[in-house]
Parts: structure tokens; C-alpha cells; sequence
């Protein structure tokens, strides 16, 4: 019997340094999406709050941001900062397993690229109309359109399909 309640909670980064993005390649051995441009990010763990004190008697606060800095810094080397989010997504992947996707912006902190080699085998810094011309897991390019423009009018729209 199906659990409707339990998914694969996801957070992921459009990472921004002067006005460009970053992309990371998959690695080819990965389960998921093998050899495909996305932007960092990862699952988020019950380990992730669990194993750190709560802020307050029974809750624990910026799970999302915390998991989202630790992710980039161990796919990336990167620190990110004013993280904002930007849109999500939920899918049913082909193993059955449901996963809710919150996607965010971020701007790079510090750090010089250093990739996690057994999941990311490249990365680019790219504008919307330079990300079109990669391999992009669907919905990243519009994602990253949609940065573009929150970055260049300082407004947010609700995610749609776009064309460059």
C-alpha cells in the first residue's frame, strides 16, 4: 500500500556569480538523470535536524537553508548566501518513489569549484541563453530563466515553459 504522506524532500540552488549561473553535470553512474545538466542540491535526510539541537521546545527552523548550504558545499566547494526561493516540483520518478523539489537562488559566499567526483563529472557558469545549449534535466532551463529574470527586474514570476 502507497503512503501518500511520505516523498523525497529535494532542495536545489541556481547558484549566481556575476550574472551567470552555475550547472553541474551529472555523474554517468548515477541512478537518476545519468550524465544530465542540473543545478547542486540534494535530499534532504531526518538525520539533517535530528542530530542538531532544536530551536525551539519541539521544532527545528531553516532545515531547507541549512541542507541547501551543506549540499553545494559538498557537491561544489562553494558557500552560498541569501538563499530565496524560487519555485518548486514534485514528480513521481520511474522506481515508484514520489519527490517534492524545492528549488531556490542563491548567491555565491566563497569558494572555488571543487566537485563531489563521485556524483558530478563537470560544471559551467552560464546565462539562460548559453544553459539552452546543454544537456538540462527538463524544467532546469526554465528555472533558470526564470532566475535570469528575477535577478535583471528583481521580480519573481511562477515558473512556466519558456523559449530563448
Amino acid at each position: 500500500m502507497q503512503n501518500n504522506y511520505l516523498h523525497e524532500v529535494v532542495v536545489t540552488a541556481i547558484v549566481v556569480k556575476d550574472a551567470k549561473f552555475l550547472i553541474v553535470q551529472r555523474s554517468r553512474t548515477e541512478k537518476r538523470f545519468p550524465g544530465y545538466w542540473t543545478v547542486p542540491g540534494g535530499k534532504i535526510d531526518v538525520a539533517d535536524y535530528t542530530s542538531w539541537p532544536k530551536d525551539t521546545h519541539g521544532y527545528w527552523y531553516n532545515i531547507l537553508e541549512k541542507t541547501l548550504k551543506r549540499e553545494v558545499k559538498e557537491e561544489t566547494g562553494l558557500e552560498i548566501k541569501d538563499i530565496d526561493y524560487l519555485t518548486s516540483l514534485a514528480t513521481v520518478h520511474k522506481d515508484k518513489n514520489p519527490s517534492l523539489v524545492i528549488s531556490c537562488m542563491a548567491n555565491h559566499k566563497s569558494g572555488k569549484i571543487a566537485l563531489q567526483e563521485d556524483e558530478l563529472q563537470g560544471y559551467a557558469w552560464v546565462s539562460a541563453k548559453e544553459a539552452k545549449d546543454y544537456q538540462l534535466i527538463d524544467g532546469i532551463l526554465d528555472e533558470i530563466i526564470m532566475a535570469e529574470e528575477k535577478l535583471n527586474t528583481g521580480r519573481k514570476k511562477e515558473w512556466s515553459r519558456h523559449s530563448i
